[in-house]
């Protein structure tokens, strides 16, 4: 009798219910422009315990990859668990020449509402059309960087869920550029604001160690600890409301850091970036080592509220049978597109990503790579064209902005992507397989883009 009216509950009211009779509430949070300058992720100089709290209560996935290295791209990816070449979100979502998705997509949130979840979005929001992704509550502020005031209206917008099950986007501002340096001259005065000593940050390999690189990286490094603040208070406002023990926290970035050599290109320092997953049903203090998906987002939160997916299927997989595996099998390939960042910026690659190997196809490898405007004007770029500088980091800015039509790369011996292998003999074998995969993977996946990357045709007959 009790399992009937269980199930009369269930199809009379959309609420969802867990084996365990109670719903389960979803928090997805999205950092801007991070990459792995985490202290869980082995960056010394960087204050964030909040985030390394979350990771030692949950699973930290060390080989999770955006499918895209651009923001609105990336987030309506996340959102509608599809490629950018299939949403049809190819770029940013800036107007007058706004880039959307179909108008037949339809994202995570319209999928839990469906289930009767309240859903909800604080701070960055950039993808589109609303049809496709409607929350219920949009408290898209201005104050982005203003943690404190987020975390308040998280907290607003839980009271009003009123006992319902809900799903809430926490979208930060930070560590995004601001027009000038990152936003951090708002908080001169804020006691709490923690700033870097230049001498003490990391640079990494594709960018030149220089005095201009170190102090952005150092205004850069406060911006993410004071984002850091902000997932603490998220976190503190789940546990005095008491849905702490009952909420999944995903936590990603959208793309890698707003330097040269990696937001918007496919290497690992656009692509590779942090994905912290906490809550009921996942272990603490793991390290999944798979090759997982920002694609693989929608299909877990859908298999942990149990909501129905769309009509049409998703190319990823929950994650959630993993989190218990540190080497989960069958884990070991992640694909990647990308078409556009600025509208101007049109230069489409794809990617294939194995424990060995990586291949990136530039599809229109004749032109110039595109810089973005904030990378172009960033003072790390200019200190590079000040000094009339040959080298952007260990790589040279010819090869940066001048690309073959393949790049092949051992991971294992060259993790900084920097010998391209191509055209080397002895890789010929494991080239030839990745092209294949990564053509089977574009007509599976219905890619406009994918008469570029046919055998290319022979010269013309003389």
């Amino acid at each position: 009798m009790r399992t009937l009216l269980l199930a009369l509950l269930i199809a009379f009211f959309p609420t969802a219910v867990h084996a365990q009779g109670k719903a389960k509430n979803v928090v997805l949070i999205i950092a801007d422009d991070l990459g792995m300058q985490l202290g869980c992720y082995g960056d010394p100089a960087i204050q964030s315990p909040n985030i390394d709290g979350l990771a030692k209560k949950g699973v930290r996935f060390a080989k999770a990859y955006a499918s895209v290295s651009s923001c609105s791209p990336s987030r309506a990816s996340v959102l509608s668990g599809l490629y950018t070449h299939q949403n049809g979100m190819y770029g940013l979502q800036h107007p007058p020449h706004s880039q959307q998705c179909h108008k037949w997509v339809q994202g995570l949130p319209n999928l839990l509402r469906n289930l009767g979840y309240f859903t909800g979005i604080v701070g960055k929001f950039h993808v589109g059309p609303d049809a496709s992704f409607q929350f219920q509550r949009l408290m898209l502020n201005t104050k982005q960087r203003d943690v404190a005031f987020m975390a308040q209206q998280a907290k607003d917008f839980i009271k009003e869920s009123d006992k319902k099950p809900f799903f809430l986007v926490v979208g930060y501002q930070d560590p995004h550029r601001a027009k000038e340096g990152f936003g951090n001259e708002v908080f001169a005065k804020d006691p709490k604001e923690v700033k870097v000593d230049p001498k003490k940050v990391v640079v990494p390999y594709h960018l030149p160690d220089n005095d201009e690189v170190r102090k952005d990286l150092a205004e850069f490094y406060q911006s993410i600890q004071r984002m850091d603040r902000g997932v603490g208070m998220l976190l503190e406002v789940l546990r005095e409301l008491g849905q702490l023990d009952d909420t999944l926290i995903i936590f990603i970035s959208d793309n890698g850091i707003p330097f040269p050599g990696a937001k918007t290109t496919l290497y690992n320092a656009g692509i590779h970036l942090p994905m912290i997953v906490a809550g009921p049903g996942v272990p603490a203090g793991k390290t999944n080592n798979g090759l997982v998906s920002f694609i693989d987002i929608a299909p877990t939160i859908l298999d942990f509220t149990k909501a129905d997916g769309p009509k049409y299927k998703l190319p990823g997989r929950s994650l959630m049978p993993i989190v218990n595996d540190d080497n989960p099998k069958g884990w070991d390939t992640v694909f990647g597109s990308h078409q556009m960042h600025e509208i101007t910026m049109m230069y489409p690659m794809r990617t294939i990503v194995t424990p060995k190997y990586k291949l990136i196809a530039n599809l229109d490898h004749a032109k110039e790579y595109p810089q973005a405007s904030d990378l172009w004007g960033s003072p790390s770029w200019q200190s590079i064209r000040k000094t009339k500088g040959t080298m952007l980091g260990q790589r040279s800015v010819a090869a940066f902005l001048n690309r073959p039509r393949e790049e092949l790369y051992d991971l294992t011996t060259d993790p900084n992507e920097l010998k391209n292998l191509a055209s080397d003999p002895v890789h010929a074998k494991a080239l030839t397989e990745l092209r294949q995969r990564l053509r089977d993977w574009q007509q599976a996946t219905a890619d406009p883009w994918a008469i570029l990357y046919r055998e290319e045709a022979p010269p013309a007959k003389k």
